[in-house]
């Protein structure tokens, strides 16, 4: 993956915040909004580089997530 980021931008989807922690340079923390008629929609609630995400969320639902209070 390390020889892969000097030529691509790798996207990585996971739940498992020691994975993100540990493999990316950037996270965005993501929710979900669903519509009365029942329409799913992900919502940005933060974007940022990966060490402030974990260390200094600027989103209390981030910091929710992060440290396990939620999800």
């Amino acid at each position: 993956m390390q020889e892969l980021l000097a030529t691509y931008t790798i996207v990585i989807v996971t739940h498992n915040m020691q994975q993100a922690a540990r493999v990316s340079d950037r996270t965005a923390f993501f929710t979900v909004d669903v519509s009365e008629t029942g329409q799913r929609t992900g919502t940005i609630v933060e974007f940022d580089r990966t060490e402030s995400i974990f260390t200094n969320p600027s989103d209390p639902r981030t910091e929710d997530y992060v440290t396990g209070r939620f999800g």
